[in-house]
């Protein structure tokens, strides 16, 4: 996304939401949540983005394709079918569909073609190429989304062939995440990314804008040594490495930040729950189906990219935190994953990881190998151990039940639960309870009742088996945390 974008949605969004006078109620007469809020400033914003834009007849202004305003309205998605189904290769293109339609984009076509492997020229062969062509010109098209990552090569030559705007899948899905950003650390981690992505791909007219080097021959190293100096690329290149590193130190100093919350996260002794899982897969009407959290949620994908930790009492009385974590999809760009390494290492420091499966996607094991193979390069980069996982399969109230007997057959240990309705809540509150219990440490304490505050941490941080009086004190039978359990050595009978 550019920079002119970029700050047009962050003015726009600041419009939406500033002005009110506090927290106006909804038709339904209670005070909305931060997340409904959110939800409806942002479909505020897609519907003025919408609204106020006029399609012009660019292809004949006179300019080159490569200076016009990058605008994602009218699009047609390409994509190259190299292995597996037909049904497969459509479920992509419809992936790839909704996350134009989550950037505000009209899909006008979609076409895909079978070859062993992407054309190295320009991704789709020249017959493909002649076809697009008739199609971008039949429908007024402005930009063709390609599925899959192009190189600057095929990304010019298609532009010079389609004289439209070309992109591929990763600037597709920064473009979202620049859109979603909220939080100052957020919105630092896409303008990263976006650069790192950016800085292979810079273009200009080389020499004719280079910085000549002239005068006399002593102060350049004499005749025959003179040459173009710095060229626009190179200046360009120049500027965002050195934007990379003023970004790459603010990340850092908002890392040390995230990491002492978390340090008083782990300190508190309070069991971490990380929900993470493919996007859109119902990660956050989870957290609030299990906490009442009033997280936004929304049917779209990379809904969530800021991580929301959220406390609360499961129904044995415990207390536990939950982060919502951003969503994985299918080719993460590794720009992401490297901008958002400080976000994603959230899940590495959980006690327990509720992977969330949409069980309505029509293939469901790709989402969960997709998944894994983030989380285990995660793992390889930073030597930290993934911590133990419970697979949830969300949304079976909308999945196909043959889709649902497939996974109960290939998975173990599984839960099917949907947000939506409320089916299968109490047994994954069930299942994590059991979990956690597995964790903790059955003592028996015995608290003089001058220790009150002990009890009333005890109370906090553990599950009570049974309490009794005694002329000195109470007596508590007890689950706690390990860490804790070894805090109270010197009260265990």
């Amino acid at each position: 996304m550019t920079k002119e974008i970029q700050h047009r949605n962050d003015d726009e969004y600041a419009a939406a939401t500033e002005g009110a006078s506090g927290p106006q109620k909804l038709a339904g007469g209670h005070q909305p949540t931060v997340g409904e809020m959110d939800l409806e400033a942002r479909s505020s914003l897609r519907r003025l983005t919408r609204g106020t834009s006029q399609y012009t007849d660019e292809q004949s202004d006179g300019y080159d394709v490569e200076y016009r305003k990058l605008r994602l309205e009218k699009v047609v998605l390409v994509g190259v079918w190299t292995e597996g189904t037909v049904a497969q290769i459509e479920a992509r293109l419809e992936e790839l569909a909704a996350l134009a339609t989550t950037a505000g984009s009209e899909i006008a076509d979609m076409i895909y073609q079978k070859r062993d492997k992407p054309d190295s020229g320009t991704y789709i062969g020249s017959g493909k190429v002649d076809e697009l062509k008739s199609i971008v010109t039949e429908t007024g098209a402005d930009t063709v989304i390609c599925d899959g990552e192009l190189s600057p090569g095929q990304m010019i030559a298609l532009e010079k062939a389609l004289d439209v705007k070309v992109i591929d899948r990763t600037m597709l899905i920064l473009d979202i995440f620049a859109q979603h950003a909220k939080s100052k650390e957020g919105k630092a981690q896409v303008a990263l990314a976006q650069m790192e992505y950016l800085i292979t791909r810079v273009r200009g007219w080389g020499g004719a804008l280079s910085r000549q080097a002239g005068g006399r021959a002593g102060s350049n190293g004499g005749v025959g040594l003179r040459g173009p100096g710095e060229t626009k690329i190179e200046a360009d290149r120049r500027r965002l490495r050195s934007d990379m590193a003023k970004l790459r130190k603010e990340i850092a100093g908002m890392k040390t930040s995230r990491e002492i919350k978390r340090e008083r996260r782990d300190a508190s002794a309070i069991p971490q729950v990380a929900i993470a899982g493919y996007t859109n897969a119902g990660k956050s009407s989870l957290i609030n189906a299990l906490t009442g959290a009033g997280v936004l949620v929304e049917d779209a994908l990379f809904a969530t990219l800021d991580p929301t930790t959220r406390r609360a009492n499961l129904r044995d009385g415990r207390a536990v935190v939950f982060t919502d974590t951003v969503g994985f999809v299918r080719h993460l760009p590794t720009q992401l994953v490297e901008a958002f390494r400080s976000t994603l290492e959230e899940v590495l420091a959980a006690d327990v990881v509720l992977h969330v499966v949409d069980g309505s996607d029509p293939f469901p094991m790709e989402q969960i190998a997709a998944v894994n193979k983030v989380i285990g390069d995660i793992v390889e980069e930073t030597g930290t151990p993934a911590p133990p996982e419970i697979l949830v399969v969300n949304k079976i109230d909308s999945a196909d039940p043959l889709v649902l007997a497939e996974l109960r057959h290939r998975l173990d240990d599984v839960v099917f639960v949907s947000a939506h309705t409320g089916e299968g809540i109490e047994e994954l509150e069930t299942r994590l309870e059991v979990f956690l219990n597995s964790l903790d440490s059955h003592v028996k304490l015995h608290i003089p009742f001058t220790r009150g505050e002990v009890v009333a941490r005890i109370h906090q941080l553990g599950t009570i088996i049974d309490e009794q009086y005694d002329a000195a004190g109470t007596v508590l039978e007890v689950r706690l945390p390990t860490s804790v359990a070894a805090e109270l050595a010197e009260f265990v009978v």
